[in-house]
């Protein structure tokens, strides 16, 4: 629960960086994700490895999308992937 909390709240300091007419509605998008996801069972590595491979992937491609520098996901990746 610990790395799901620190995941959603980097998630939400890359939305930061976004277009501010955008920002409302990815921060909504991040929340309804984390929500509707809170029932995966935490003592299933292997599906918690791949949604935070999946918020990963995700948070790159937007940023891409708003070409913003994806070193500002460097955080991020290292939370995910360790």
């Amino acid at each position: 629960m610990e790395k799901a909390l620190k995941v959603y709240g980097e998630v939400l300091r890359l939305v930061r960086r976004l277009p501010k007419d955008t920002r409302p509605y990815y921060a909504k998008y991040a929340r309804e994700n984390f929500v509707n996801y809170r029932e995966v069972d935490a003592g299933d590595p292997r599906a918690l490895e791949e949604l935070f491979h999946r918020a990963y992937n995700h948070s790159i491609w937007i940023l891409g999308k708003y070409s913003v520098d994806q070193s500002a996901a460097d955080k991020l990746k290292e939370i995910c992937f360790n």
